[in-house]
């Protein structure tokens, strides 16, 4: 079958202002696999009070991290798209689950570059499964082939947060940036609430359940699991890195609304290890595989400003994977045995 390759990432506004982040948030938070609450109260949350108080605010967010290309989440995807297309012979396009380019359009351009294409490999962006990414990727495709693109024949690549080539790409673009003097490595991850934990476990007894569920093996929760994925990508990467034990940990940022979430976060991590004497502090996000706000902005603005103001001396916010070569290899040969 002649396949596709459609890369999706989450998406951006189309510009750093205001009536431009209302439309993307708009589209972003009433998905039912981000707030996963009944329409009409997540309609009255998102419509009636987020989408009047927050796009004013993250307007000015985005504005701080915007390049001259536009945003910076999506100007990378672009390029990591030309990178892996110049290794593969199959068509590739780029689409974001939210904002522009569109999912369908994604689908449209591979269609438009080769006509007999009756396969499309998905191919979400994220390492780690979560409800609020790979799902709704995976939910919203298959909503679009359906109804316009019935004929094709769709398989997604499957979460890849422990494949030995990823790990090795990741901690290898780590190390780069660590130093002799850094006293730390903080690991930063997008958090999620527990409900979605429980909701995508297929057992319904094993996650938030079980004492020390995400190290407790369940063949059939794990696969699934946000908490354990990045639990298990964070020990494979902090086993390859020269650090001990005692100079690394994990923590969750992002929260949104009074929910239970992922512990512990990465706000108050970062207060604590500089009152508890870290100095010098290195933080990486690996839950993204290319910078954006969350990680320039929330990471690299806000999480210096409070270790710095907590005492610590040096803040350094490590890259994402970008379009660093050994990620583009990554990609390859995880695009290319899944067509196999």
């Amino acid at each position: 079958m002649r396949t596709g390759i459609l890369l999706v990432n989450l998406g951006s506004p189309d510009s750093p202002t205001p009536a431009d982040v209302r439309v993307y948030l708009d589209e972003f938070l009433m998905d039912p696999c981000v707030i996963d609450l009944p329409f009409p109260l997540r309609y009255l949350l998102v419509k009636g009070i987020i989408l009047n108080v927050r796009p004013k605010k993250s307007a000015a967010a985005y504005a701080s991290i915007w390049w001259d290309s536009g945003s910076p989440l999506v100007s990378i995807s672009k390029q990591v798209a030309t990178k892996l297309a110049d290794c593969i012979a199959s068509p590739i396009a780029l689409a974001m689950r939210y904002g522009n380019p569109s999912i369908e359009s994604g689908i449209a351009a591979l269609l438009d570059a080769d006509e007999s294409i009756e396969r499309v490999v998905v191919v979400p962006l994220y390492p780690h499964y979560a409800m609020a990414t790979t799902q709704t990727v995976v939910d919203h495709t298959n909503r679009v082939v359906q109804t316009r693109y019935p004929h094709l024949c769709v398989t997604y690549l499957p979460p890849f947060y422990d494949h030995p080539e990823y790990i090795g790409a990741l901690a290898d673009s780590i190390n780069a940036y660590l130093c002799d003097h850094h006293d730390y490595l903080l690991f930063s991850y997008h958090g999620v609430p527990i409900r979605h934990l429980k909701k995508t476990d297929p057992t319904g007894s094993h996650c938030a359940k079980v004492a020390d569920c995400c190290f407790v093996p369940n063949p059939k929760a794990h696969p699934v699991c946000y908490a354990h994925q990045v639990k298990r990508s964070t020990e494979l990467v902090a086993q390859r890195l020269p650090l001990r034990w005692d100079q690394w940990s994990w923590s969750f940022q992002s929260r949104l609304g009074l929910d239970k979430w992922l512990t512990p976060a990465t706000a108050d991590e970062i207060e604590r290890l500089a009152r508890s004497g870290t100095r010098h502090l290195a933080v990486c996000c690996p839950a993204f595989v290319s910078d954006c706000l969350e990680t320039l902005e929330e990471i690299g603005e806000e999480g210096k400003h409070i270790f710095l103001d907590n005492g610590g001396e040096s803040f350094t916010l490590i890259p994402c994977l970008n379009t660093n070569e050994a990620w583009i290899q990554t990609l390859y040969a995880l695009v290319t045995s899944h067509q196999q």
